[in-house]
């Protein structure tokens, strides 16, 4: 690997064990046997490098999201069905489940954010590719056909859901919903929309 790859793989170690706000330019430099004139070469800044850092990490997890995807057509799971969307959230709060879950880094944005403008910016921008790339999952279709109004709508509410598991995961694992409780969640939702159940102005939901 080059100075580049290295910096990368530094920074993401450096990451999943001290956090964005403890991690030092020169901790990076340490872990990935580089040097601080590298940092700036290849990303700029170190906020830039933490940022990518946390993307890749993301990534890799997020791989695990749609990794039955073929399984699941195969059992009959339709794109846009409850079950679809049951399985998808399941492989997803699995990756929660698991010890040493990356997932505390989206939190630490969210509580330090102020403090940590220049990856804040970074990753605010690539949170819409995330909202883009969670709709075929879900959906079905791929992702270079998404359209600019899917992602302000299915996967800003998809994305929206995503922060808050990852809240109640971080926050209180015994008390966290599952998958099953999130799908008859909806299904309940769905179901009142198609009831025409008042809604809270005294008119049916529509």
């Amino acid at each position: 690997m080059g100075h580049r790859e290295d910096l990368l793989e530094g920074a993401k170690r450096c990451l999943l064990e001290k956090g964005f706000a403890r991690t030092t330019a020169r901790d990076i430099v340490k872990e990935s046997g580089t040097n601080l004139a590298s940092i700036g070469y290849h990303y700029g800044s170190k906020d830039t490098l933490l940022a990518e850092a946390y993307i890749s990490i993301v990534e890799g997890v997020s791989d695990d999201f749609d990794g039955a995807g073929e399984r699941q057509r195969a059992a009959g799971s339709e794109p846009g069905s409850l079950e679809r969307f049951h399985e998808v959230w399941q492989n997803v709060i699995a990756t929660m489940r698991t010890p040493g879950s990356p997932w505390h880094l989206s939190m630490e944005i969210v509580a330090m954010g102020d403090k940590l403008p220049g990856v804040r910016a970074h990753l605010a921008k690539a949170q819409r590719e995330g909202a883009r790339g969670i709709i075929p999952m879900l959906m079905g279709g791929a992702e270079e056909d998404v359209s600019e109004d899917d992602v302000d709508t299915l996967g800003k509410f998809y994305m929206t859901l995503m922060m808050g598991l990852i809240a109640q995961w971080t926050f209180d694992p015994e008390t966290a919903v599952d998958a099953g409780e999130l799908t008859e969640g909806l299904r309940k939702v769905i179901a009142a929309a198609e009831a025409g159940v008042p809604g809270p102005q005294g008119k049916p939901s529509s």
